[in-house]
């Protein structure tokens, strides 16, 4: 039988601020590890989370492994 696609997928979120901004702090960027439902959200996750870097809640954007 052929292995099907897991419905539950491990995905990696990144600040969106940090990553613009890396060059000019060099402090760091921002990442967080969580699962979502290929079937439910079939587009790319965009959750708002709390960034370390930039001090404060900024939207968090999934990224390819």
């Amino acid at each position: 039988m052929a292995k099907s696609k897991e419905i539950r997928v491990t995905i990696n979120l990144e600040c969106i601020n940090c990553a613009e901004n890396f060059e000019k702090r060099c402090r760091g960027i921002s990442r967080y590890t969580t699962q979502k439902n290929r079937r439910n959200t079939s587009m790319r996750l965009e959750l708002k989370k709390f960034c370390r870097y930039c001090g404060g809640h900024t939207i968090h954007k999934e990224i390819k492994k």
